[in-house]
């Protein structure tokens, strides 16, 4: 592969400098050659550190998609904006990586991959935490069925006091909710990837806002202001899948819990179990015994997806500009994604209504 891809950016905000602007500055098949943001001054630094010679800044989208030079965007907007930026973008002839979650709602997430298909351009959706090394690791071993048939997992997304307290993170009309859109999603499709079943059947969902109208509260990120703090602070759920497996959903911004973890999952299957806590464990039995295993990542092994010693953002970039180049799938299907859309825009419904919402 020769080729280079100019990429553009819209939205050059804490996730755009935090990992997609830093990952594709070190990836040899990027060209980052357009900036778009609503505050001009924020896609110009980003255009100054990473931008290529003859960069452009925009702060609308929409004159952006105009370049017929630009061949992928990454959306990195709030989430009420990611299907009609990206759906704009696709029929602009671009393909797209958008930022997690899809979108608010699956009405939306279903237009996304209409637009994709009907334009036959490459859709992603940014679910980074596939690509660690400890993720890799339990996939590879998922998939050669070394856990056996996995029926019972855990996606955990657990934070002690760390509400982000910038941008619009609280405001429930821009994000469509708070830890459980927000990192719940992440450990939700790291579990469904891994356990590769995404046919839910059934949901239970509770939301609860018990910490955030608190004044001066405990924070990571500093005291949040309750008079703007209009999402959950924590949300549960109970998922049943077709097939009768089951997975429990925790997410918290603030919750009285001593252990805590993002993105993690527990997994429990015939011939074996997982977990991500302190590492990944790896639990089974053996002549009658019962072990468990630690996964040492600093020894070396096996380069899952030409990963090598790369971190999980650099892979991330890289896997998507070579499913472009090379015309493949990317690793996060849209269609995968969407489901995890579904889950959560049920377990939403379910919280309110205080009944279960069936698929199909």
């Amino acid at each position: 592969m020769s080729k280079t891809l100019n990429v553009a950016v819209i939205g050059c905000g804490g996730i755009a400098n935090g990992k997609h602007l830093p990952a594709l500055s070190r990836q040899d098949k990027a060209v980052l050659v357009a900036f778009c943001d609503l505050v001009e001054s924020r896609a110009q630094e980003a255009a100054d550190k990473y931008g290529a010679e003859g960069a452009k800044v925009y702060t609308d989208y929409t004159e952006l998609l105009k370049d017929a030079s630009i061949e992928v965007v990454h959306v990195c907007t709030p989430n009420d904006s990611h299907a009609e930026i990206t759906i704009a973008a696709l029929e602009a002839g671009k393909h797209v990586l958008c930022e997690k979650p899809m979108a608010k709602t699956t009405e939306e997430a279903r237009s996304m991959i209409e637009a994709a298909e009907r334009t036959g351009k490459k859709l992603s959706i940014a679910y980074q935490n596939r690509f660690r090394d400890d993720s890799l690791h339990l996939k590879d071993m998922c998939e050669k069925g070394e856990l056996g048939d996995i029926y019972f997992g855990k996606a955990i997304a657990l934070r002690r006091r760390a509400v982000p307290t910038w941008g619009v993170f609280l405001d429930e009309e821009k994000q469509g909710g708070g830890p459980l859109i927000d990192i719940g999603t992440h450990a939700l499709d790291l579990t469904l990837w891994l356990m590769d079943n995404y046919k839910p059947q059934s949901v239970m969902g509770s939301t609860f806002h018990k910490l955030g109208s608190r004044e001066n509260a405990a924070n990571a990120f500093g005291p949040w202001d309750p008079e703007q703090f209009k999402v959950e602070d924590s949300a549960f759920g109970f998922i049943k899948m077709e097939n009768g497996a089951t997975i429990v959903l925790e997410s918290s911004w603030a919750l009285n819990v001593r252990k805590f973890g993002e993105a993690q999952t527990l997994l429990c299957g015939t011939e074996g179990g997982a977990d991500m806590a302190d590492g990944l464990h790896i639990n089974g039995e053996n002549r009658s015994r019962l072990v468990e295993t630690k996964v040492d990542f600093g020894s070396g092994g096996v380069a899952f997806y030409d990963g090598g010693s790369e971190n999980a953002e650099d892979r991330e970039a890289r896997q998507w500009l070579e499913a472009i180049l090379e015309d493949k799938d990317p690793v996060v299907k849209p269609e995968q994604a969407l489901v995890v859309t579904q889950i959560l825009e049920a377990l939403y419904e379910s919280a309110k209504t205080g009944k279960a919402v069936y698929f199909n």
